[in-house]
């Protein structure tokens, strides 16, 4: 096979591979439009804001089409993420064939631990951050204001928050990753503990809201993540110092 029939069919598969993961997203999108349908799931998401905020109270919707725009947004990520798995194994039975067998098997590990990681990011964000950040801004708020949150700012917020949350939550992977690359070792990781909580701390004032909950619920798990990221990469390192033994000496 020439180079451009190889390169043809590297098209085809990848077009076939993204026609499958997208059918996946959109099958998943029409069942949940059906049940429990957007409206819900919207209110779903919202509930950690609604518990906080004074009984009777809404949020509200400032453009003509939000009202059916962010439930169908949310809707749609809800249906990504539930085909995530589906749409990584497209993306690895596509460049697998590619790799070496010891790539095959260090990335598979990686790319399992790193969806599940962020997966909880976002569910930690989601039951333990939200609610206590909510009800401390709703505390700390004068009496003489009626909070009416938007729905598309909402959205924003939550999006931000699980983005931030979910990378967070990949720290173990990333030191994994340095540590078998050869970046650093992991007496080096030791050594820089306190640049990395200084790091972390900047970093959870940027990206959280202007408060002491939010930050230190961001700051706190990602130096622990951290030291499980240097735990696990002590392994990692052994394995990787271990010289390998060609298969000739092996058989003699």
């Amino acid at each position: 096979m020439s180079d451009q029939e190889s390169f043809i069919s590297h098209l085809i598969e990848l077009r076939q591979r993204l026609i499958r993961a997208v059918s996946a997203v959109l099958v998943l999108l029409v069942i949940l439009l059906v049940w429990p349908g957007a409206a819900q799931i919207y209110d779903l998401l919202a509930l950690p804001l609604m518990r906080s905020l004074p009984e009777g109270t809404k949020m509200i919707a400032t453009g003509v089409i939000t009202p059916f725009v962010v439930p169908l947004k949310v809707t749609t990520l809800a249906a990504f993420m539930l085909a995530l798995p589906w749409v990584l194994y497209q993306a690895w039975a596509f460049i697998a064939p590619g790799l070496y067998e010891h790539e095959k098997k260090l990335a598979l590990p990686i790319v399992v631990a790193s969806t599940l990681l962020f997966f909880a990011g976002m569910a930690f964000s989601y039951f333990f951050v939200f609610g206590r950040v909510f009800a401390f801004i709703n505390d700390f708020a004068p009496k003489s204001i009626t909070p009416a949150p938007d729905i598309e700012a909402y959205l924003s917020f939550v999006m931000t928050m699980f983005l931030a949350f979910g990378v967070a939550f990949e720290i173990p992977i990333v030191v994994v990753i340095l540590v078998r690359a050869g970046v650093v070792s992991v007496a080096k990781l030791i050594d820089i503990r306190p640049y990395v909580a200084l790091g972390c701390s900047v970093a959870a004032a940027i990206v959280t809201p202007p408060d002491v909950v939010s930050m230190l619920a961001l700051f706190i798990p990602m130096l622990l993540l951290y030291e499980v990221g240097i735990f696990f990469a002590r392994f990692v390192q052994k394995r990787a110092e271990t010289p390998d033994v060609p298969v000739s000496e092996k058989e003699t």
